[in-house]
């Protein structure tokens, strides 16, 4: 979809946050604002099997962590993030972002693979805008199997010898990389197999003109703001 020799597109990590919860609704219309390409959220679901947008596997309920698989989705929705901001389903972040950004959707949970595309399809409008990944690359091939028509990707923390092996097995055409496990020689390996190379999370200038000139294909960060002012500046020029 997008050339390795553009800059690469500008993904706000859990929306623009600095001053706002992440993966919030507010996060997320901050982020587009800021001229953000994309949108990454999290999702886990609730004992009801609604998807809930946000990181942790668990909440904060009458002063305990609480996991998300034990809360009905009436109950999620009675809470607050900050005190103020509610907890948002993803079919309410997909609704909000509609056609503005791409959202990339990161499973955080197992088992919420259905739940995640009978989401997806209620919003097919916009399907060719989205994307899912996950660390649990079982996720990931379940989730091919179920929705090839989705693009999906696998997350990773680790260099692979052969992550072009991993991707063909998950039927994933994104890596998601850790921007400490990134050089030129891992993008175009990915390149070669016909994927696209994420990093994860850069957020300095240093970093993302250095993954720029080795061809990543997007920049997912916690400084999207900076990162778009930076690229639309010249690389800081």
């Amino acid at each position: 979809m997008y050339s390795a020799k553009s800059d690469p597109i500008a993904i706000s990590h859990r929306g623009l946050h600095a001053a706002l919860p992440e993966n919030s609704i507010p996060a997320f219309e901050a982020a587009i604002e800021a001229g953000a390409d994309g949108i990454e959220l999290d999702v886990h679901a609730s004992a009801d099997d609604v998807l809930f947008v946000h990181h942790d596997a668990a909440l904060l309920v009458g002063g305990s962590q609480v996991p998300f698989s034990k809360l009905d989705s009436a109950d999620i929705s009675r809470l607050t993030l900050d005190g103020e901001v509610g907890i948002p389903t993803l079919d309410d972040a997909l609704t909000k972002i509609g056609s503005r950004a791409l959202v990339f959707i990161e499973i955080k949970a197992t088992g919420v693979e259905n739940a995640v595309v009978r989401c997806l399809k209620r919003h097919i409008h916009n399907a060719d805008r989205y994307a899912v990944h996950s660390f649990d690359h079982r996720v990931v091939k379940r989730l091919f199997e179920l929705m090839p028509s989705v693009r999906t990707g696998i997350l990773q923390v680790s260099y692979l010898v052969d992550s072009c092996a991993v991707m063909r097995r998950t039927g994933a055409t994104d890596l998601w990389q850790h921007t400490d496990f990134i050089d030129a020689r891992l993008v175009t390996d990915v390149h070669s197999c016909g994927g696209r190379v994420i990093a994860w999370t850069p957020d300095s200038e240093l970093r993302w003109s250095g993954l720029a000139e080795i061809g990543v294909d997007g920049i997912c960060t916690d400084r999207v703001d900076a990162y778009v002012a930076w690229r639309t500046d010249g690389r800081g020029a």
